[in-house]
């Protein structure tokens, strides 16, 4: 009985262009889910601003649901669920969401878990600004738009970088499970490889080592303006 060949390092070598070959998708997803994430993200937390306790008993229920609820559950939850409730509103203008790209729910799912994490980040970094700084700006006749954007985001954002790190690394990481409602990206083409040549474990090493590698120039990405804003402060 001759021996089994689980696994091969020449294989995963020859499997890496096919992976690589679906990155930019992988990539779109993260990029436009972060984008997304933030400016909902940044809203939030301006809106908690107010005090207002409809504003901030929503915002926490959103919050912790994200919280609480595993990523792949939310997925499921808008790829299976927002068909159901806005079809009937979307059919009035000929779009039917069941023929949309999943990729579209993925950004959605995405977008929103991430602006939850923000949120509370941003929130945090806003009120590490000094607060007699605010006082002096509305002494000085401020405006309270005027205080955001001049005073407190720009210090915000200073204080904020090590934690975005952490949201954009993670969403990156999420996008992994992009292929459970069917879009194809590195990860994804690790079942038609399967399919194909009956290995699997060579692609899931491959697409470990390319979400290493993006995950370790993320880190340093963020590290880089980490240290640039603490030497500007």
């Amino acid at each position: 009985m001759g021996d089994i060949d689980y696994f091969s390092f020449q294989r995963v070598l020859e499997y890496f262009p096919q992976l690589l070959s679906r990155l930019h998708i992988t990539l779109i997803i993260a990029i436009a889910s972060f984008g997304l994430g933030m400016l909902l993200g940044i809203i939030i937390a301006a809106l908690r601003l107010f005090n207002n306790p409809l504003i901030k008993l929503f915002t926490s229920v959103y919050i912790s649901f994200v919280r609480a609820v595993p990523i792949n559950i939310q997925l499921f939850i808008v790829y299976f669920g927002l068909p159901v409730l806005l079809n009937p509103l979307f059919v009035i203008f000929g779009i039917d969401l069941n023929t949309l790209s999943p990729i579209y729910f993925v950004i959605i799912t995405y977008a929103f878990s991430s602006a939850a994490y923000l949120a509370i980040v941003i929130s945090a970094s806003i009120n590490g600004v000094d607060k007699g700084q605010r006082e002096a700006a509305l002494t000085i006749g401020m405006t309270r738009f005027q205080l955001f954007r001049r005073i407190i985001s720009p210090q915000a954002f200073q204080i904020s970088v090590p934690e975005l790190g952490n949201v954009a690394i993670n969403t990156l990481k999420n996008t992994s499970l992009a292929f459970t409602v069917g879009v194809m990206d590195s990860v994804g083409v690790i079942s038609s490889i399967a399919a194909r040549t009956k290995h699997s474990l060579e692609g899931y090493v491959g697409v470990a080592v390319i979400y290493l590698v993006l995950c370790f120039l993320l880190e340093k990405i963020f590290t880089f303006y980490e240290k640039k804003y603490k030497v500007i402060r």
